[in-house]
């Protein structure tokens, strides 16, 4: 199923979509949504992020099999960084070099709290695309990465919610001004979904429509003002935002 967010004249509604209709939704994270009596077309709808998290968190030194001698680790990005579809990420005024990033991001469905990893596969709404965008000269100036991750516009997401992914190997495309810069897979990850969860879950209390953004296996692009970032996951679609 594809879950999502739409401006309407009546505000933001959680929609699923049906055919070429988005159709309004009793909630979003209850598995026995219903469908409501309203509904908009799918061309040309305005969509928002997906979600509207309380919690996102990144997995740090998660790019490829070698990071896996290190302890797994995350950092915190603050949910006013997030955007939908379309919306502008601010790299003006910021030092130094600044990247897109590519990754798969979980959205949460339920209360998770010391998962194990068969308890993983029940508290996962679904799939949707993140670009986590990075003041990368930052980093060496503050390991907690506050002001790396942070910008306005930081944290694009979207356009949608898939619930029905198989997370193991999904081709992760990033381009930049319409040229393909970075291709991998989420195989590359040293660190599989679930485990990051496992991780994540004992240290800090995950709810519905929280956010894991879970690594970019080589899935990094260079990117300054004026540009447009474009990320493509297989099985879920394409997610763009002009830099400014």
């Amino acid at each position: 199923m594809r879950l999502g967010r739409v401006w309407t004249p009546n505000g933001p509604r959680p929609v699923a979509q049906d055919g070429d209709r988005w159709v309004v939704v009793s909630d979003l994270y209850d598995p026995d949504r219903r469908l409501l009596d309203e509904w908009y077309p799918v061309q040309g709808a305005e969509l928002l992020a997906p979600c509207e998290p309380y919690v996102v968190m990144g997995m740090a030194h998660n790019s490829g099999p070698g990071d896996r001698a290190l302890a797994p680790q995350a950092f915190s990005k603050s949910t006013r960084s997030v955007v939908g579809p379309g919306a502008p990420v601010a790299l003006s005024g910021v030092d130094g070099a600044t990247a897109v990033e590519g990754e798969l991001a979980v959205v949460i469905g339920r209360r998770a709290r010391r998962l194990t990893i068969d308890e993983v596969p029940d508290v996962i709404l679904g799939w949707t695309i993140g670009n986590d965008v990075t003041a990368v000269d930052q980093i060496a100036l503050d390991d907690k990465m506050t002001q790396a991750k942070n910008g306005d516009g930081f944290t694009p997401i979207g356009p949608w919610i898939e619930t029905d992914l198989d997370p193991s190997d999904v081709e992760i495309v990033v381009d930049v001004d319409g040229v393909t810069q970075a291709r991998s897979s989420t195989a590359g990850l040293a660190w599989n979904v679930a485990e990051q969860l496992v991780y994540l879950t004992q240290h800090l209390t995950l709810g519905p429509g929280d956010v894991v953004l879970t690594g970019a296996p080589g899935t990094t692009a260079a990117a300054r003002p004026g540009q447009r970032a474009r990320v493509s996951i297989a099985g879920i679609g394409t997610l763009e935002n002009p830099t400014v």
